[in-house]
């Protein structure tokens, strides 16, 4: 079923890809000092990538996987537009998973930078609700807030879109993507949150990983 639900979120965004203007793709996205373009190769690096290369790539970069991402990313963001898309839609259905991050990981993975790219676009995505509760599970899940530094204590996040909730407290409310995306340290819209909640997220910055599923 998830891998179901990846194969259909590589196919949706391809779609929307494929009718960026050049401008669009240059554009800065949410991961800090990444573009569009950026994010499109570093998304579509372990679709692209042999194990091999993956290694060879993380060895040359000393073992330091957010320095071979960065490179990865600004290198093969010169690729043609339409063979990064082509990566993506052609892959839909690669088994890929993060280490440690299983099938859970990938979906993650691929909706919060599918988000990267069309939030600062202006560009509405609409995710079903199953795929995004797994999504919301897995970034307000402990690892992901270790990863990210979002401490949760003392709030209640709540979906208004879909049956979502996490934690107790004084309440965060919002949508379920714009949720997620304040979980994994991005920036999201003024006013995208009601509730007494939103004092213990104020001055939330840019990240460009995922947790585990980068």
């Amino acid at each position: 079923m998830i891998r179901d639900w990846i194969a259909a979120e590589r196919r949706d965004l391809a779609t929307v890809l494929d009718g960026l203007s050049v401008g669009q793709w240059e554009a800065p996205s949410l991961c800090a000092g990444w573009t569009v373009g950026h994010v499109v190769a570093h998304l579509t690096m372990p679709l692209r990538y042999s194990t091999p290369r993956f290694l060879l790539g993380l060895a040359r970069a000393g073992g330091r996987f957010q320095r071979m991402s960065d490179a990865v990313a600004r290198r093969d963001a010169t690729l043609p537009r339409a063979q990064l898309i082509a990566a993506l839609r052609d892959n839909a259905e690669h088994p890929w998973k993060p280490p440690g991050g299983g099938y859970e990981g990938a979906l993650t993975h691929d909706v919060i930078h599918s988000l990267d790219i069309t939030g600062p676009l202006g560009i509405g995505r609409q995710f079903p609700a199953e795929p995004m509760r797994v999504v919301l599970d897995t970034v307000a899940g402990p690892k992901s807030r270790r990863y990210f530094g979002a401490g949760t204590g003392g709030v209640e996040l709540r979906a208004t879109d879909l049956d979502w909730s996490h934690g107790s407290g004084a309440p965060l409310v919002g949508r379920a993507q714009d949720l997620a995306l304040l979980l994994t340290g991005r920036r999201v819209p003024e006013g995208a949150f009601s509730g007494a909640g939103q004092r213990a997220f104020s001055g939330q910055g840019t990240s460009r990983e995922t947790g585990n599923a980068g």
